[in-house]
């Protein structure tokens, strides 16, 4: 190579062009910095406003309060407002944070200040004048509820506090731009200078060239090779799993028809031999009845589980003490399992109250017992024990569907069998058993499995082959005192009504029409019936003394609930109960029965209609 070739020259001019190249990443970095601060700034403007937002919904919260308890006089309304009003002072407390190096918007934030103490003594006296039962002093205050005008100040001053914000905004997206723009120009400088010492010493590399060629053609056919065994491994895994659903969906639907074949063979039997029987032997043909009436109720269990598997069973939760529920259940417990199995219960001390449908928590309670009862064939020890726990992200992030926070746990463990590890991860599978033929459904966990899900909670399985089995129910903690809960001795005779009380059933079934109002006469209500809502509200209108409305939920034209809210505003007196076979309507939301509703599920007994109906006439808890 002759040694004027321009390759020799290479090294004198490359090195200034590397300078070049230095001073141009350090001017991005710089530009990147500056971008940064940038985006910090815009970042705070909105962290500013989303405070804000906070501050004005804790006010509306505090509104809210007062005058639900102006309304109802429920104590836990004043509750309500000393939290909001604490949560309040939290959020003022970090918008006057943010807000510290801004003189403007410091004087917002004392004025704000003032008007939400203003609000919140407002509040407090109106509490006060209800207390008092100054009726007087609390109309003069104003024609609504007190405190609205300070409410609407409060706004304004959100408002005006949100503008200066934007102002900040518009000022610090315009600096991001310009940092963006900056950096733009600074990144192509640099790749200019980057090209151009890559056009310098492309010649001296060319040797080396065809060397790297080769070698980034060999990692491109791997690369190629390693995508396309990955694309194939991942559609073989969608196969499996797509396989996999299928069988499950054949397991549950088989289940399914199994199970209502054999009740739909009992119903229909047995009433062709009452029918047969009627006449000739009627001891023999009500015996029937009775058997037809057992598999109807079995059909309605198993529709009641794959609900609660579901999570689509409307849930009446109340905040419960699992000690007090846990020692509760202790004579049933003994009574179910037999003397061949010893019960023992390890209470917690200061234990959390949690938030559940005790009488679903009572059934998942009995479900796992009655499951260690049969892996205990030739006795054992049942063990049932409530502590605290908080399950952290750790955890939560292994598991699907678990929040990480504080719950309380109830820990049921037998001394059985024990199950295999492919036995535990089906275990919650709906129609899943490892009993034998008539021995058990395989609905049991999986009911269990849905209460727990619906009510935001997390189960979990410890099992060993011969050691026994352990099953954990995690219940979100609820922050607050247990209620009470008293129930009176059920009276061995149906509560009847009287002629005085009218009740309208409001159903669009025919037949489920004509028993309900059957049922009614027998027990002694004058009954009127409607074909579906819109029929419902002529009826009301031309029968203004109706004591109870018994509606259906799901109909065509005007459903139940918007029934039942036209009917308030004529009668603002009635009573309503609502009935349904289908819990995702207008009335349950989130598994969870709004507040104050009464509800019947389908199908119900002639003994669960009256005890319904005499306690949504006679003023007790709607959910029930």
């Amino acid at each position: 190579m002759p040694a004027n070739y321009p390759f020799r020259r290479l090294p004198v001019y490359s090195l200034g062009v590397l300078a070049l190249l230095v001073l141009a990443v350090v001017g991005s970095i710089f530009l990147i910095r500056a971008q940064a601060a940038a985006n910090e700034r815009v970042r705070h403007t909105i962290e500013v406003e989303i405070a804000l937002v906070e501050v004005l919904e804790k006010v509306r919260a505090v509104e809210s309060a007062v005058r639900g308890y102006v309304n109802t006089r429920r104590p836990e309304m004043i509750a309500d407002l000393t939290l909001s009003a604490n949560d309040l002072s939290h959020k003022l407390a970090r918008v006057r944070a943010l807000t510290s190096d801004n003189p403007v918007q410091r004087h917002n934030v004392e004025r704000l200040r003032q008007l939400i103490d203003q609000r919140i003594a407002l509040g407090r006296r109106s509490i006060t004048l209800v207390q008092r039962n100054e009726a007087n002093a609390l109309q003069a205050m104003g024609s609504n509820l007190p405190g609205r005008a300070v409410t609407q100040e409060i706004s304004k001053q959100v408002g005006a506090m949100k503008h200066v914000e934007q102002n900040l905004l518009g000022d610090r997206i315009a600096g991001v731009q310009r940092a963006v723009w900056m950096l733009t120009v600074g990144m192509l400088v640099s790749l200019f200078l980057i090209i151009s010492v890559a056009t310098g010493i492309v010649f001296e590399a060319r040797r080396r060239y065809r060397v790297v060629e080769q070698a980034r053609d060999e990692a491109r056919l791997a690369a190629t090779t390693a995508q396309n065994e990955m694309r194939a491994r991942e559609e073989a895994e969608t196969r499996l799993r797509q396989m996999q659903k299928m069988e499950s969906m054949g397991q549950l639907t088989g289940g399914i028809a199994h199970d209502f074949n054999n009740m739909l063979a009992i119903i229909i039997g047995n009433l062709d031999l009452a029918e047969r029987r009627m006449d000739k032997d009627p001891e023999r043909a009500l015996k029937s009845i009775e058997n037809a009436r057992e598999g109807a109720q079995r059909a309605a269990t198993l529709t009641a589980r794959l609900l609660a598997f579901s999570r689509q069973q409307p849930l009446a939760p109340l905040a419960l003490d699992a000690n007090k529920l846990v020692s509760g259940m202790s004579e049933l417990l003994h009574r179910t399992l037999g003397e061949h199995i010893a019960v023992e219960t390890i209470l917690a001390g200061g234990l959390w109250s949690t938030f559940a449908d005790p009488g679903q928590l009572e059934n998942a309670l009995l479900n796992l017992a009655v499951n260690a009862r049969d892996a205990m064939p030739e006795g054992g020890r049942l063990t049932i024990e409530t502590a605290n726990s908080h399950l952290d992200e750790a955890y939560a992030a292994t598991r699907d569907e678990v929040e990480p926070g504080q719950y309380v746990v109830l820990c049921v463990t037998d001394t059985g069998t024990g199950m295999a590890p492919d036995v535990v991860e089906q275990a919650f599978e709906p129609f899943f058993t490892t009993k034998g033929v008539g021995k058990g459904t395989g609905l049991g966990l999986s009911q269990v499995f849905g209460f727990v899900k619906q009510s935001g909670g997390h189960v979990s399985i410890y099992s060993e082959i011969g050691e026994g089995t352990t099953v954990k129910l995690y219940l979100p903690r609820h922050i607050g005192p247990a209620t009470v809960k008293t129930s009176d001795p059920a009276s061995e005779s149906l509560p009847h009504g009287s002629a005085q009380e009218v009740i309208l059933v409001v159903e669009d079934e025919q037949r489920v029409r004509h028993f309900a109002v059957e049922a009614l006469r027998e027990l002694g209500y004058t009954t009127i019936s409607a074909s579906d809502g819109m029929h419902g509200l002529e009826v009301i209108r031309q029968h203004p003394h109706i004591s109870l409305l018994l509606t259906d939920i799901v109909m065509p034209r005007l459903n139940g609930r918007k029934l039942a809210d036209e009917a308030r505003q004529m009668l603002p007196e009635l009573r309503v109960l609502y009935t349904t076979g289908y819990t995702r309507n207008a009335v349950v939301h989130n598994g969870v029965l709004d507040p104050g509703v009464a509800l019947l599920p389908k199908p119900f007994t002639i003994a669960q209609l009256a005890n319904r109906v005499r306690a949504v006439l006679d003023g007790q808890a709607a959910a029930g």
